[in-house]
């Protein structure tokens, strides 16, 4: 198995792996963009940010809203693009960010959702990856990725470096110092992740036909496309729950036919992470937990395995690392069952809809 997993290049490997270098190219071409748009957001003087997005760029704005609730103290809601497509409802946004996120910039209902916002008097950015894209021509503000072409189905760069711009322009509103050094050492953090070893779960993810991805908070943002990621990859019947949320129904189907990853996010919430891997070895699941520090001796069973993960340089940047580690073992799994990483059965890699 071993074997297997260290010898997989697809083109989900290859960007993925271009992460750092794409990462480090994006902040420095972005440094006077986002210091505009921050200062257009300072006199905009915001009541609330409303994120449009679907897919993976939908996971990286459940980011946003952790990042911005909790470092602006700016209440962050996701939009719904049937409210405008669908049901053509123009919902009342004064004093509302609008931010759209995409790779492509082409979708209908993005679109639609974003004509309305501006109609409804929002302030839109566009975090897109494609800055000739029909999302561009319509935002206030565009902030590019800059994360260069994607050819693979399953996104990986455009999704971190939707997660990257975005805390690049929280610490531009913010006016932290602190974030913007651990902005400049995240590259190096991000290679890191190159190197990893996850072979550890490799048998339990290989032989599965379900799994569950636990965080909580910040990391919440990773655990749903960490959870995306297996269902496209490997067919892996996986979903992702915050580490309060799965005390309820879900608990019920944990047992030892179900892997279970929880992403230790290194804040204030990695206690509850731990605790739920606890009790989730108590129930016979193999558990693995993704942290920077391993838990060892009599405060952590057996039965919870512990999967390597680079440090961040700041706690809130934490799950990024988690997920560039995870899209490098997602792509050698899909490759280990015998699938292709690069063409999903049934998906595309421009998805329009309506």
């Amino acid at each position: 198995m071993e074997a297997i997993l260290s010898h997989a290049t697809t083109r989900m490997a290859q960007e993925a792996s271009e992460t750092p270098m794409r990462v480090a190219d994006q902040l420095n071409k972005n440094a006077s963009i986002v210091a505009k748009i921050a200062d257009n957001l300072k006199q905009f003087d915001p009541a609330l940010i409303v994120t449009c997005a679907r897919g993976s760029s939908d996971h990286a704005a459940t980011y946003v809203k952790y990042l911005f609730e909790t470092r602006l103290r700016l209440p962050v809601a996701s939009f719904a693009p049937s409210v405008s497509s669908v049901y053509d409802v123009t919902v009342r946004l004064e004093r509302a960010v609008f931010v759209a996120i995409s790779q492509s910039g082409q979708s209908p209902d993005l679109l639609k959702s974003t004509e309305a916002a501006l109609t409804a008097g929002a302030y839109v950015i566009a975090l897109v990856n494609d800055a000739s894209s029909p999302l561009a021509a319509l935002a206030n503000d565009v902030l590019p990725l800059e994360m260069g072409p994607e050819t693979s189905v399953a996104a990986t760069k455009s999704c971190l470096g939707s997660m990257t711009a975005a805390y690049q322009l929280c610490a531009a509103c913010a006016e932290s110092n602190v974030m913007d050094d651990a902005l400049r050492a995240l590259p190096e953090a991000f290679f890191e992740t190159l190197n990893s070893n996850w072979t550890a779960a490799a048998p339990a993810f290989t032989e599965a036909s379900q799994a569950l991805i636990v965080s909580r908070g910040l990391g919440f943002a990773a655990a749903q496309e960490a959870a995306l990621k297996l269902k496209e990859t490997s067919q892996l019947q996986a979903e992702a729950f915050s580490t309060a949320e799965v005390r309820h129904g879900p608990m019920a189907i944990v047992g030892p036919h179900i892997p279970i990853i929880a992403a230790a996010t290194g804040d204030a919430a990695t206690g509850s992470i731990e605790d739920i891997a606890r009790h989730f070895a108590t129930l016979g699941a193999p558990v693995f937990l993704a942290s920077p520090e391993e838990i060892t001796g009599s405060d952590m069973p057996a039965g919870v395995r512990y999967l390597p993960t680079p440090h961040a340089p700041e706690s809130a940047l934490q799950p990024l690392v988690f997920l560039l580690t995870f899209y490098m073992f997602a792509n050698k799994l899909a490759v280990a069952r015998g699938l292709d990483p690069d063409n999903p059965t049934g998906l595309r890699k421009v998805t329009e809809t309506v």
